[in-house]
């Protein structure tokens, strides 16, 4: 999803299919997922064939440099972490020098280095977002008493907190903007049961309630993916509803049912929201709901999640292609076929450091984190720490380095 200055998004909720199926294939069960480390402690592994290569001897302050003539790079660190991670994008995040993963404890790392920055008992519920915003990290308490809480990411301390009132049980963030932060939370009934949530709007400064309106019986608070964009709050969910509010209200400006919304985020730009729908990518205007464009994949190929980087928009379909688009028009920029020619696995989130594009992929020997050129799509090189690890790969950038979370192995790769 695209993060401009207008407005940042999330997902809230973790019980999505993907997830699941994802879950049920590696024969574990969620209690297990649920248990992590204690803490973030170096790790040095050298040698075997499931190892990874040994740390780069590069300096760590100017980022490292990547190898040229396609070698992949050795990563600059690696550590275990804490992470409990489901799969979703905003469950690593890269910002004011500092890398975390969501855990517990929630743990910040050093960009440069992977030393311990602080560390948070309990600072985020397992599998929630993590969710930036104007120099803020929000998130929803870990001690599961119906507060919504803001951090200082560099140094891990409390600057905000929000309470949506005892008659809500577990509000979580979705979206952020210069003003509010927009939370869902399930209504509770007499009998402590819920069959409803509602979604509400909290003032950033004051966390004091600005909004809050009930959605619709039979939607869910899991599995929503939201975004800002300007006036228009836009997010979906798994029941096939693509909806746009006000955001000074919470009036809902439109809603309309999508046929095969995907389970993974959407993008938003200017004034459309992108969204992929099994065979075609559509684009819809946020003010109405109109379609603004479509691009259509080969049949019986599906496209992945889009993301929005310097105004174009990357997304690679079920049939191994990579598309740049323009966001504003769906023209296409390029497509690359050099993740079919290589055999190598489809991508499902990208960040960009100068002229490379990277892409992490879900589980699969030939995945990991791909490095692109930007200007065409042409596969550089593949990171892949080879431990077999059923996660799937996340990735981010502090815009120097990109760091590769795999399970509960986080490395530091050099950047473009």
């Amino acid at each position: 999803m695209s993060k401009g200055s207008t407005g940042y998004g999330t997902t809230a909720g973790r019980s999505s299919r993907r997830r699941i199926l994802r879950l049920a294939g590696a024969g574990l069960t969620m209690a297990t997922l649920g248990a992590g480390l204690t803490g973030c402690e170096e790790t040095s592994e050298t040698g075997g064939e499931g190892s990874i290569p040994p740390p780069r001897t590069a300096s760590p302050e100017d980022g490292g440099k990547a190898p040229e003539g396609g070698q992949t790079p050795a990563p600059l660190w690696t550590k275990s972490t804490s992470a409990a991670t489901y799969g979703d994008n905003d469950e690593l995040v890269a910002v004011d020098g500092v890398v975390i993963a969501s855990g517990d404890p929630l743990a910040a790392l050093d960009g440069a280095t992977g030393a311990e920055r602080w560390s948070l008992p309990g600072g985020a519920i397992p599998g929630a977002p993590l969710l930036l915003g104007d120099g803020t990290l929000y998130l929803a308490s870990g001690k599961y008493d119906g507060s919504v809480i803001g951090y200082a990411p560099a140094s891990g301390k409390e600057t905000w907190r929000s309470h949506l009132g005892k008659e809500y049980r577990q509000p979580r963030p979705v979206a952020v903007d210069g003003t509010q932060v927009y939370v869902i939370a399930e209504i509770l009934e007499a009998d402590g049961s819920s069959r409803t949530n509602v979604i509400a709007a909290l003032n950033s400064g004051t966390g004091k309630l600005v909004w809050k309106e009930q959605r619709d019986l039979g939607t869910q608070q899991n599995g929503v993916h939201a975004a800002v964009q300007g006036r228009h709050l836009v997010y979906t969910d798994f029941k096939k509803n693509l909806t746009v509010r006000d955001t000074a209200t919470g009036r809902q400006v439109w809603t309309q049912k999508t046929t095969k919304t995907s389970y993974g985020p959407f993008a938003v730009h200017q004034d459309l929201v992108i969204v992929p729908q099994g065979q075609k990518l559509q684009a819809f205007a946020l003010s109405d709901g109109s379609e603004k464009w479509s691009v259509e994949a080969e049949q019986f190929t599906t496209f992945r999640e889009p993301t929005v980087l310097d105004d174009v928009l990357y997304i690679a379909d079920s049939g191994r292609t990579l598309w740049a688009l323009d966001p504003r028009t769906g023209k296409k920029v390029w497509q690359s076929t050099a993740l079919k020619d290589s055999g190598a696995q489809v991508p499902r989130q990208f960040v960009r450091v100068g002229s490379t594009l990277y892409g992490a992929t879900d589980l699969d020997k030939q995945g990991g984190i791909h490095a692109f050129d930007a200007e065409n799509g042409a596969l550089r090189w593949t990171f892949n720490d080879k431990s077999g690890d059923y996660h799937a790969w996340l990735v981010a950038t502090d815009g120097k380095r990109v760091f590769a979370l795999h399970g509960k192995k986080l490395h530091a790769l050099p950047g473009a």
